[in-house]
């Protein structure tokens, strides 16, 4: 009882995360431990619980009172009485007893009430003497109901056929809020005669079913349909165009000269008509003469050519307009009928079922309402599985659910799915109401002299609050030496990245900015210089409008460069859909793996295009136009539909950019960048270009650009590259069979990939696809550990436990979270039931017990995810190769049958 005190005042007054509970759970053990040391059924604790606190409660109470009956508790809150009345062996009976949980049986009922039903009214009582055969029966009638009502729910039954227990998954509904007056013993004369009421309307409510039924599946043999349907299908038949020739006297007559009719036609034609050949109407035997004559020649049913005026759908031969007249006229008339006829039974059955819907809603049967205050839910088989509870915080006002340490909030409609049963495996297995009228219950407490509600510690009795405040204490103590460690670890780390840092400070302030983009953050064009821009991409295009870029890369221009300076270096340059450039650079100061990205290869390739326009109008006009034919172009790689291994948005962040609607102002200050970028001062024209982009960069005026909003931009893209390579990484580890590796590549990819489609659908990877081999990691993992655990031995059983507690336990919440990816639910149902299936089955002691410890893991229904590992770190990677790799595991994924995929 002490150890339950403190259990219960820490979970009241406690600032830890979580209490553990072992202490009081290893003295419940020992007190509760069954001689055969089998696992015990959650309701059978709950009953020796129950009785144990009742006996404890009640040597406290006999201890304090000297003459008046003492009070226990826990029979004041838990223990109800009901009346028992019947006839047994001819004689009438009444007995008054007492019940805690009361038990009621799933199977066969819908809902709670008629399971509640079935309970009261029980059926034949079984008699010593069987020559006594008068009826005998009983009633169960409430007398007194206890302020905390326990319902029992018994989901498990044994399967005689495999000898073993079973779980009842059938759905089962309960309402917020049960009325009981019709199970009261001082209602039970009105009751009794409502259940007539009932019986009599069900039975009258089969029979009209039953009537409907003959009316919705009509027919003789084994297929049957509305009647409806059939009338009207018989008048469609009888109003269809007659026909007086035969189809294959209608095939014969529209074939060519050159055709043949298959003798196969003509057989089952006369086959079908039940005569022979001679005899078909509207046939000469000239015909059939002709028919025979010719050489048969079988042809497939694909090739045969069916003339177009041949009828589609069967019509009667011979019809006269009288007959007609009449079968429309009488098919008409029935089908009206029967359309009322069902129409009314159907609106008889509503009404029915609405009586006795409301058949207790009168006023005077619903004066004793109880209401929902916990819900004890089980998922998994009979002989293991998972439990967690919903709680209803009646301050709050909403349900707030209990799973192992995490309390999160919750609702009723998840309650409902989690609860009533048919989905999944989950289902509640205890119910408890409270008397909706006992406030005591649920009314806070007050301090008497402030008049403030008292809420957490202060609630407690003196002796438990000095407990949970020294608990509290020793917490906080407990934070401080954590913290301080956390500090030192910390202190200790950033001594070692400053020192590594100094060691590389030479080759860091040479690398600069991933290659994509690898000038610092400066500003954007102002509005002055929007308006210069115009002017003088106006008077260069006047200047050239008669010449293509290819045109302008041919012509020569009127002035020469000078001699490169003694200190620079000459180098040829092949540089791919570009050409050969002569590059005149400082020793050191040229990167030509940056020089072979997209990005300064289109840039190349714009300044070429605007050679013209630099040598009549200047640097500054040749930068213009050079910018413009590069943005022309990023724009229309942006807009290109393109397939799956060719992805723009990995070889230029501008076309990121566009097709993600990003600002016009961070697309012009990234162009301004890349036009400004070092490695471009490799000739004397991309060198002033280069100049022309950085001033215009330097003129930019802090306001005219959010520096923090270009700045998530960017971290954004590279969010996108480092997706891309966690899912490149991850399939071609999956290709490779290296499903350990590949699902953590894979995971990374999917939560970064969804992080960056929350903000737009231009911004990740395919979600499906990503998602789609996820799910075949964890599948084909499952299976590797399921087949070592049916191996037998020992470390290959601890191996394939290990795979499953280290890689499919920890991140199988991750498919739960969305409950829209039916495939995902699926599959992990299917990883669930592999390993459940292991129950019915024969196995050493020593694999039992680590079943039985692994499946709570397993069923676990939690979207909590634990135990998620720091991602992988990612090699070092230029554009080039992101772009190869991506192309390449695209292209063999396009390979894969779809059924692999």
């Amino acid at each position: 009882m002490r150890e339950l005190r403190y259990l219960f005042a820490l979970l009241v007054g406690t600032k830890r995360k979580y209490v553990d509970p072992s202490r009081a759970v290893e003295i419940l053990k020992d007190a509760f431990k069954s001689n055969d040391s089998q696992q015990q059924d959650v309701s059978e604790f709950t009953h020796k619980l129950l009785d144990w606190l009742e006996d404890a409660f009640q040597m406290k109470a006999e201890e304090e009172t000297d003459e008046e009956k003492p009070k226990n508790p826990m029979v004041e809150l838990f223990y109800g009485r009901f009346l028992a009345v019947g006839v047994l062996e001819g004689k009438k009976f009444e007995n008054t007893e007492m019940f805690g949980q009361y038990p009621l049986q799933v199977n066969g009922f819908k809902d709670l009430h008629e399971c509640l039903e079935a309970a009261m009214i029980e059926g034949e009582i079984e008699s010593l003497h069987s020559e006594n055969s008068g009826k005998s029966g009983q009633e169960h009638w409430f007398t007194e109901l206890p302020p905390v009502l326990t319902f029992e729910l018994s989901r498990f039954e044994f399967n005689q056929t495999l000898g073993r227990p079973e779980k009842i998954h059938n759905k089962l509904e309960f309402p917020p809020v049960l009325y009981l007056d019709r199970y009261m013993h001082r209602n039970r004369e009105i009751t009794r005669i409502k259940r007539e009421e009932i019986k009599r309307l069900k039975d009258y409510l089969t029979v009209l079913q039953q009537r409907l039924e003959r009316y919705l599946s009509y027919g003789s043999g084994p297929k049957r349909f509305p009647l409806v349907d059939v009338l009207q299908y018989a008048l469609e038949f009888a109003s269809s165009k007659p026909v007086c020739t035969s189809p294959v006297d209608d095939i014969d007559a529209s074939s060519p000269p050159s055709g043949s009719i298959p003798s196969q036609a003509l057989s089952s034609t006369t086959e079908q008509q039940g005569a022979p050949s001679s005899e078909l109407p509207c046939t000469s035997p000239a015909s059939i003469a002709a028919i025979s004559s010719r050489s048969v020649i079988h042809k497939p049913f694909t090739q045969s050519r069916i003339p177009p005026d041949l009828p589609m759908h069967p019509a009667p031969r011979h019809i006269t307009e009288e007959e007609l007249s009449v079968l429309e006229s009488c098919l008409h008339r029935w089908r009206t009928e029967i359309e009322n006829d069902t129409r009314d039974l159907q609106e008889s059955i509503s009404r029915i079922h609405r009586t006795i819907e409301l058949m207790y809603s009168d006023k005077s049967m619903i004066q004793v309402p109880y209401r929902l205050h916990a819900v004890l839910v089980h998922e998994g088989q009979a002989n293991a599985g998972h439990y967690w509870a919903y709680i209803f915080d009646h301050h709050e006002n909403r349900w707030m659910k209990y799973n192992d340490i995490a309390v999160t909030k919750s609702s009723w409609e998840e309650l409902v799915r989690d609860s009533f049963g048919g989905y999944r495996n989950a289902s509640a297995y205890c119910l408890m109401y409270i008397n909706d009228k006992a406030q005591f219950l649920i009314q806070e407490e007050f301090n008497k002299e402030t008049g403030q509600a008292l809420v957490g510690i202060e609630t407690l009795p003196p002796d438990l609050r000095d407990f949970v405040e020294e608990d509290n204490q020793r917490f906080e103590k407990e934070l401080e030496e954590w913290d301080a460690q956390l500090a030192q670890k910390a202190l200790q780390e950033k001594l070692l990245a400053s020192q590594k840092l100094r060691e590389s400070e030479s080759s860091t302030a040479q690398a600069g900015e991933p290659e994509y983009l690898e000038q610092p953050s400066r500003s954007d064009f102002s509005k002055h210089l929007k308006e210069e821009t115009i002017q003088i991409i106006t008077k260069a295009s006047h200047d050239h409008e008669d010449k293509t870029p290819e045109t302008v890369l041919q012509s020569k221009p009127e002035s020469t460069t000078s001699e490169p300076p003694s200190n620079q270096q000459v180098v040829e340059v092949a540089i791919p859909n570009v050409g050969k450039f002569v590059i005149e650079s400082k020793e050191g100061g040229y990167d030509d793996e940056i020089m072979m990205t997209p990005n300064m290869q289109g840039i190349i390739m714009a300044i070429g295009k605007s050679r013209s326009v630099y040598d009549r109008c200047g640097p500054e006009a040749g930068f213009f136009k050079a910018i413009k034919l590069e943005y022309s172009r990023l724009l229309k790689l942006a807009q290109e539909d393109t397939p799956p291994e060719t992805d723009y948005r990995l070889h230029h962040v501008v076309v990121y950019f566009i097709q993600n609607q990003a600002p016009k102002k961070i697309i012009e200050k990234t162009l301004l960048e890349q036009f400004g970028d070092r490695n471009l001062s490799f000739d004397e024209r991309c060198h002033n270009i280069m100049k022309v982009a950085q001033a215009k960069l330097e003129m930019i005026k802090p306001e005219e650009v959010n520096l923090e909003e270009y700045e998530e931009w960017h971290q954004e893209y590279r969010k996108f590259r480092e997706t891309t390579m966690y899912l490149i990484i991850g399939l071609e580890n999956f290709q490779r069979e290296s499903y350990i590796d590949s699902l953590l590549f894979l995971i990374c990819a999917y939560q970064n990939n969804k992080e960056l489609l929350s903000k737009g659908p231009y911004r990740g990877h395919d979600e499906e696809l990503i998602s789609h081999y996820r799910r075949e990691c964890l599948l084909k993992l499952n299976e590797q550990a399921a087949e070592l655990f049916e191996s037998g031995e020992d470390r290959e059983v601890n191996n394939g436990l290990i795979i499953m507690n280290e890689f499919i336990v920890p991140f199988l919440p991750l498919l739960l979270v969305d409950e829209m990816e039916e495939k995902d639910i699926l599959a992990v149902e299917d990883m669930r039931n592999r390993w459940c299936s292991y129950l019915g089955q024969e196995m050493e002691s020593n694999l039992q017990e680590k079943l039985t410890d692994f499946l709570p893991k397993l069923l676990d229904c939690s979207t909590e995810i634990k135990g998620f590992q720091e991602p992988p770190k990612l090699p070092s990677y230029s554009t080039h190769e992101l772009c190869e790799r991506f192309a390449r595991i695209m292209l063999s994924l396009s390979r894969t049958p779809a059924d692999g995929r």
